[in-house]
């Protein structure tokens, strides 16, 4: 991989060297070993290209028009997103002390540009070694731009000597132009000239000072005067720096060159404070909108429970009304029936006596047919005791207002269900009983009355051509269990997990609600049980329902 970061382009070095002989040397060694070249004639221009893309590795002439090379590595090492680029300076010169000097501005390493090209080259690349993966971003730069505010004319050797540094330049003739040009464009400083009697530089410099939100840097120049200390006066004018107009023009350029990157570092300092602040919003808006989709999501679950709650409460109530009805209907057919049954039998008893008395006391050929008569009142008692069971079994089941749960023969119930749904059981239809566990189990009527009879109902359905249905009650721990099983053709894999939801159903439209395993499950459940469901020994499917044994007796 190259050390620009992809494994197909080759790194890219600007070189920044004002003699053309030199920079194209330079040029033709590099792209002889592979680096991808560009060349700029001073260190504006390579601040203008370092704005728009950011190379993998910068060469800087010590010596340049202008901004010199370690005032430009100075800039470089300002900016966040240079930081960390590597600088390799030259010179022509083997002095100590520009050595020194460009290492102390930032510079990477120092190469006399008289040292063997092997050396240059290793000093390169041993610099692309350290090079950091992109960062993906460009460093911004920009020239600085001041403002000077004079109104005398001794200063064009200083302004010759700012522009010469690089510095976008305006002059402005007095106070009411300086502030125009504030409000028309920022700027990084402001240099005030408090010599002469056009306008008053200090009080100026007061309300440059009052316009400090604005973020520029103030320089107050001038001579040194006899009446008072310069410095003293300026800065408590408010100015960031005083220069002397007496001073050499290295320090001068240096001195401004310091202002200057005070106010980019400050304005450096800005953009990373408000990157983190856009970074920690972003960070809280993400956590935000996380937080708000987990709670749209609990909330659309609980949503999701309480639709089941709602379907499966208004399939109970539906189920309920029904068995209900059901069970008024029932008590009203067994109260009509016993009514005129208890009449007819004990009329019936009272006639077969007075029968029997006579056939005692009858000779001739009477008494066979006295005798086919005793025979014909035996088998009419026979029915009549048949049909008395019936309504004793249908009365005990219409037993649906009894919620509590109570002392329950679980065998006298499940025969007195398998009576009721004799309609649907026919003679094709073998239902084989076995109860293995206690009679006795306290429970609620429903259990039996509802979970048991829909459990016999759907087995019934899915024999239509006969077969066999066998019951059976077992202990298993602390749990009563009834067991009912069948020879049809078993419940399919993908249907068992959602048989017992509200309205789902295999059977055909309108043979089926999908309301009767609903609501046995909520039965069992609200005795604390379970319903499993598996295969049966008789070939088909098998429902298990498990209830804890709260009171049994043998």
């Amino acid at each position: 991989m190259s050390a620009g970061g992809h494994p197909d382009t080759p790194p890219r070095v600007l070189i920044v060297e004002d003699s053309d002989t030199q920079a194209l040397q330079l040029q033709l060694l590099l792209e002889k070993e592979g680096y991808a070249t560009e060349r700029v004639a001073s260190a504006e221009a390579a601040l203008d290209r370092m704005a728009t893309a950011q190379p993998d590795l910068l060469v800087v002439d010590y010596h340049l028009p202008g901004m010199n090379g370690d005032e430009l590595v100075r800039m470089v090492r300002l900016n966040s997103q240079s930081r960390a680029l590597p600088v390799l300076m030259l010179t022509g010169g083997a002095s100590r002390d520009l050595e020194r000097h460009g290492l102390d501005s930032g510079a990477s390493a120092y190469v006399p540009k008289s040292a063997d090209r092997a050396l240059l080259l290793g000093r390169l690349r041993a610099l692309l070694r350290q090079r950091r993966p992109e960062s993906g971003g460009v460093a911004g730069f920009r020239r600085a731009k001041l403002l000077l505010v004079s109104g005398a004319g001794d200063l064009d050797p200083f302004r010759e000597m700012l522009t010469g540094e690089g510095y976008e330049l305006r002059s402005m003739p007095d106070p009411a132009a300086c502030m125009a040009a504030i409000a028309e464009e920022p700027i990084d400083c402001a240099i005030v000239d408090v010599d002469g009697d056009a306008f008053d530089g200090f009080a100026l410099c007061r309300d440059l000072a009052d316009k400090r939100a604005a973020g520029f840097e103030i320089v107050a120049l001038g001579h040194p005067k006899a009446g008072g200390d310069l410095a003293l006066q300026g800065f408590a004018a408010g100015a960031d720096d005083v220069l002397a107009k007496t001073e050499e023009q290295e320090t001068l350029a240096a001195r401004v060159r310091a202002v200057v990157r005070r106010k980019f570092a400050r304005d450096e300092e800005v953009r990373h404070a408000e990157h983190e602040r856009q970074r920690e919003t972003a960070i809280a808006t993400a956590q935000a909108e996380a937080a708000g989709a987990e709670a749209l999501s609990v909330a659309n679950r609980e949503l999701a429970d309480a639709n089941a709650r709602l379907s499966e409460t208004q399939a109970q109530l539906v189920q309920a009304a029904k068995m209900a009805s059901l069970g008024e209907l029932v008590a009203g057919i067994a109260h009509e029936i016993n009514n005129p049954l208890a009449f007819i039998l004990a009329h019936q008893a009272t006639v077969q006596r007075l029968i029997g008395e006579i056939r005692t006391q009858t000779t001739g050929g009477a008494e066979a047919k006295l005798d086919r008569a005793i025979d014909r009142l035996g088998s009419m008692q026979q029915g009549l005791s048949r049909i008395q069971q019936l309504v004793v079994k249908l009365r005990r089941f219409s037993r649906l207002d009894e919620g509590d749960r109570v002392a329950t023969d679980i065998p006298e119930s499940i025969d007195a269900v398998v009576t009721l749904l004799a309609p649907k059981l026919p003679d094709a239809i073998v239902v084989e009983r076995r109860y293995d566990a206690p009679a006795t189990l306290v429970c609620s009527a429903a259990l039996i009355n509802q979970v048991v009879m829909n459990i016999l109902s759907n087995a019934a359905d899915v024999l239509p051509e006969g077969g066999r249905i066998a019951i059976a009650t077992r202990v298993a721990g602390d749990r009563y269990e009834i067991v009912i099983g069948d020879s049809g053709p078993g419940v399919p894999e993908e249907a068992r997990t959602r048989i017992f939801e509200p309205f789902y159903t295999t059977k055909d439209i309108g043979v089926g609600t999908g309301l009767g395993l609903a609501i046995a499950y909520g039965v069992v459940r609200s005795h604390g049980g379970e319903v499993r469901i598996g295969a049966s020994p008789l070939g088909g499917a098998e429902f298990v329902v498990s209830v804890p044994m709260a009171a049994a007796a043998a």
